[in-house]
């Protein structure tokens, strides 16, 4: 068995593509950009820039992009400081830099074998099989201008690498210590991910996994299991079992839609009644500070909280930390030694194991109407 955090060989792949959401960068981008993220719904332009009141509290300007330059700059050292001659390119599904000039790039640079890190850590349709159907897409468009035929990979599941659970214990370690030190002691766990529809999320993951059978699929299954690791990590380090639990924000769908519940303001209503001294909100859900988190837990959620007066401390998201860094190449070597038929040590922390390297076609159905998506048998 070999051990991927050793090597430096990451043949067949000779790119790494980072493949994120994208978000705007001034004002006059932000319908522009909500027009990509809708398109096809039907939704007016009127709704739109309601919808990006948002965007315009903090000038027009999504975090995200920055964040992802952050990350970029994070590989590219870690790769460049263990020996990794692997480029890293990136790309968003819905702003510039878009994903088709992305891979346009790459394919001029001479690549052929790309694997991609889509910047969603869990299963479900919008956290994996969109990321792979905006693939299909932009490599239709290649084909369509002649460009040289690219074959993308996508690497599994990281939400249980220790590369990004690590980083999550000690934000929240840290979170907790910004709380005033009177409510500490009792102060709750409540960790955040993005609300979706109840029919979306049941049917998240492969179809061989026993959690798609368990109520909220593999999405609701995954993120329990990271926040239970969080969470003993915590009650070890500071000698307390604290009551935890896992709540939903950013819901943005019609009110007669089933969505993921409870909303995180709606639980801090709760809480606060029922006595809880205070509460750290763990958003396990995100990559990065993006604007769900500046929003929807920042401003929205802190805001309820003082209304309530109950403290609240917000823990990092895991960014472009280090050791993620180190996580995904310890994945891209992981991943490139399992092409080359070589067995290998596959890191997971938890109860759920290594997620699957390679998407089934019934992985994670599109809502809608089924559409081709790339990185699948």
């Amino acid at each position: 068995m070999s051990d991927s955090r050793t090597s430096t060989d990451h043949a067949p792949y000779d790119a790494l593509l980072l493949l994120s959401f994208g978000g705007p960068e001034g004002p006059e981008d932000v319908v522009p950009f909500l027009e990509n993220v809708t398109r096809g719904r039907g939704i007016p332009k009127e709704r739109l820039t309601e919808v990006g009141k948002h965007y315009f509290l903090f000038g027009g300007v999504s975090p995200i992009n920055e964040q992802n330059r952050e990350l970029l700059a994070a590989l590219r050292k870690d790769f460049a400081d263990h020996g990794l001659d692997l480029p890293v390119y990136w790309g968003n599904r819905n702003w510039a830099p878009y994903l088709v000039d992305a891979l346009k790039e790459i394919a001029a640079d001479g690549h052929r074998r790309v694997l991609t890190l889509a910047t969603s850590a869990y299963a479900g349709y919008s956290g994996c099989r969109q990321y792979r159907e905006n693939l299909a897409d932009a490599l239709a468009e290649l084909a369509r201008e002649g460009l040289p035929a690219l074959r993308v990979d996508k690497l599994r599941h990281f939400y249980n690498h220790p590369g990004f659970v690590g980083p999550m214990i000690d934000a929240t370690l840290a979170a907790l210590d910004g709380l005033p030190a009177e409510v500490r002691p009792g102060a709750h766990l409540v960790f955040t991910t993005h609300s979706i529809p109840n029919a979306m999320a049941d049917s998240s993951g492969a179809p061989d996994d026993p959690a798609r059978d368990t109520p909220g699929g593999a999405y609701v299954a995954q993120h329990l299991d990271v926040a239970r690791q969080v969470a003993e990590a915590v009650a070890a380090a500071t000698g307390a079992d604290r009551p935890w639990e896992l709540v939903y924000q950013s819901r943005s769908g019609a009110p007669h839609i089933p969505w993921l519940e409870p909303d995180v303001c709606d639980r801090l209503e709760e809480l606060n009644a029922a006595g809880a001294p205070a509460v750290v909100m763990v958003p396990i859900g995100f990559v990065s500070d993006h604007m769900e988190v500046k929003y929807d837990l920042d401003t929205e959620a802190v805001a309820k909280a003082a209304e309530l007066g109950l403290p609240v401390a917000r823990a990092a998201t895991v960014g472009a930390d280090p050791r993620f860094a180190a996580a995904v190449r310890d994945l891209v070597l992981e991943r490139a030694a399992v092409e080359r038929g070589a067995a290998v040590e596959r890191r997971a922390l938890g109860a759920l194991g290594p997620s699957h390297d390679v998407c089934a076609a019934a992985c994670c159905p599109n809502p809608r109407a089924p559409r081709p998506a790339a990185a699948q048998r």
